[in-house]
């Protein structure tokens, strides 16, 4: 019986059923609402939703909406239909962190009430001064030493919005002299007059994230709180919240280590100001990698697992290629989509010796490497489209497609050879002339000669005039992604947007995301934004080839 190594999570949830600790696994993907999700949240939803697949426990769905400042319906909106998407389900646990604000309040002031929580009246600035260093210790404000009763007076006045903006905090009242800088009384509330998009106007104060995160878990009955590894040095502080407010079930914190990708941009400053100078057509454009960018160029949610499944989940950071990612899409639509044939850069094809007004329909294979996927009807005809690199006046040795003289095979159908060809004023080819031999229909048996290339075609005739979209990474991968002032290396080919192709006439009625591999050029989708009923416009997912690797196993 194979057996599958577990991850250093998976142990440590393992031991904690063998110990009683909890008796259900309960898991939850906490965002905040301030922007769109990228690749690297998929990895933090994919592991808490399969952990609690793998558990048969609970997984939950909560925006941490706890700072108005920067949060917006439109981004609440985006983040649950990239969760949906990629297949973690929440059932009925939509969870929002404002929901529990009453229940933040009160725990407040229970800390209060014990002696452990206080109202400063220092500002932003003095606190931070009063903090100390990561070499010396902080010092105590000169307001910790309050009454209880005072405090409580003064947190219910902060409520109450008698005091400005900024004037007073809550703070919790642990050791200015600890070694970690996250103990040394931090603020848990803070007087802010601001809009809340779940609350309204209720509330002019609103608790830090570090307050408020463990009293969500601890409400909800999370039992195991996964978080990547810039959270380590809060987690005295998330036990600390938990242990003083006398939680029946403590959450256990754990964290591991972020998903990195190379020659990525994932940074919500950097993506905003693309998206306002107009180098990109908003947050989910392709070049990017949002969860929506993914989707929309094409990427799959199969896909983006085996990504994430690829790196695997450890405590020590490290980067991906990007190029995994893009051979994780490859793998899993190669045997799924049909080929068909699209030309991207045309040159009109006559075959001089078939009848003018003939058209006939031939029967091509739909994947070579997947016979399930059937055949398909291509209409051909006497004049066709074919890539102009696919005829050379005076080729170099070893090519093997169209040239005067030259025989090839036109795919599924007949061998065509070259008869001559017609210039413009430029020099550019404009016509190519051929005869075929109608002995040679793909299929039919012919054995008499072989050719040593073929070419993919369309019938002018039938063809489906489309705009094409090949995307390249948006930024220059051989400079890096910042320049020495912090300004983003922009790849100034990363969008190149080809109007006159010409494509199988079934493409005409492909719907948003419908996906297929033009043959010899790449994977592409039907764009969700631009495409119109007869008129998709189709989005280059990733090229057919690549040079990467997986390693081989040891």
């Amino acid at each position: 019986m194979e057996t599958t190594s577990k991850n250093f999570i998976e142990q440590i949830i393992d031991k904690d059923l063998a110990e009683g600790r909890c008796e259900t696994v309960c898991t939850r993907f906490p965002p905040e609402p301030n922007g769109y999700l990228h690749i690297g949240h998929a990895k933090s939803i994919l592991l808490n939703y399969g952990l609690a697949q793998e558990y048969h426990g609970k997984f939950n769905m909560r925006f941490d909406d706890t700072n108005p400042t920067k949060e917006k319906t439109e981004f609440v909106e985006s983040i649950l239909e990239d969760i949906k998407w990629l297949g973690a389900d929440w059932e009925d646990r939509l969870f929002f962190a404002s929901n529990y604000f009453d229940q933040m309040y009160e725990a407040a002031v229970k800390l209060i009430k014990k002696g452990k929580a206080f109202v400063c009246d220092l500002t932003a600035e003095q606190i931070r001064e009063y903090r100390g260093t990561l070499t010396e210790p902080g010092k105590d404000s000169p307001y910790r030493n309050r009454s209880v009763e005072e405090n409580l007076e003064l947190f219910e006045n902060m409520k109450n919005g008698q005091y400005p903006d900024g004037s007073k905090v809550l703070r919790a009242k642990i050791d200015m002299a600890s070694p970690n800088i996250n103990m040394r009384d931090p603020v848990i509330y803070r007087v802010a007059r601001i809009s809340h998009h779940n609350t309204g106007d209720k509330w002019c104060i609103y608790p830090m994230y570090d307050f408020a995160h463990p009293i969500e878990d601890a409400i909800e009955g999370v039992t195991h709180s996964i978080c990547t590894l810039e959270f380590e040095d809060h987690r005295p502080l998330y036990d600390w919240v938990v242990r003083e407010l006398e939680y029946p079930h403590p959450p256990k914190q754990i964290e591991f280590a972020k998903m990195y990708l190379t020659n990525v941009v994932t940074g919500k400053r950097y993506i905003k100001k693309l998206v306002e100078e107009g180098i990109v057509d908003g947050w989910d454009d392709p070049r990017l990698v949002s969860i929506a960018a993914l989707r929309r160029r094409g990427f799959t949610p199969e896909s983006i697992k085996m990504f994430v499944d690829l790196c695997g989940v450890s405590k020590s950071q490290s980067s991906a290629d990007y190029a995994m990612l893009e051979y994780c899409i490859r793998e899993d639509l190669k045997l799924k989509k049909p080929r068909v044939m699209a030309i991207l850069d045309p040159v009109k094809l006559i075959i001089d010796n078939y009848p003018e007004d003939q058209m006939e329909e031939l029967e091509i294979e739909n994947n070579l490497e997947n016979p399930e996927l059937g055949m398909r009807k291509v209409p051909f005809g006497r004049e066709l489209y074919i890539n102009r690199d696919d005829f050379m006046e005076n080729p170099p040795r070893k090519y093997f497609r169209l040239f005067p003289g030259n025989e090839v095979r036109l795919m599924g159908a007949y061998f065509v050879k070259c008869t001559g060809f017609e210039k413009d004023a430029d020099g550019n080819i404009t016509e190519i002339h051929c005869t075929y031999d109608p002995e040679t229909k793909c299929g039919s048996g012919f054995t008499g000669r072989k050719v040593k290339g073929t070419i993919h075609w369309v019938a002018a005739r039938t063809a489906f005039r489309g705009e094409v979209r090949l995307y390249e990474n948006i930024i220059d991968e051989e400079k890096g992604v910042y320049n020495e002032d912090g300004s983003l290396n922009l790849n100034p080919n990363s969008l190149t947007v080809l109007k006159d192709c010409y494509l199988e006439p079934s493409l005409k009625d492909a719907k948003t995301y419908d996906s297929f591999q033009f043959v010899r050029t790449g994977f592409f989708c039907v764009d969700s934004r631009d495409s119109k009923p007869g008129a998709p416009v189709f989005n280059r997912i990733v090229s057919l080839k690549s040079s990467f690797k997986l390693p081989k196993a040891e």
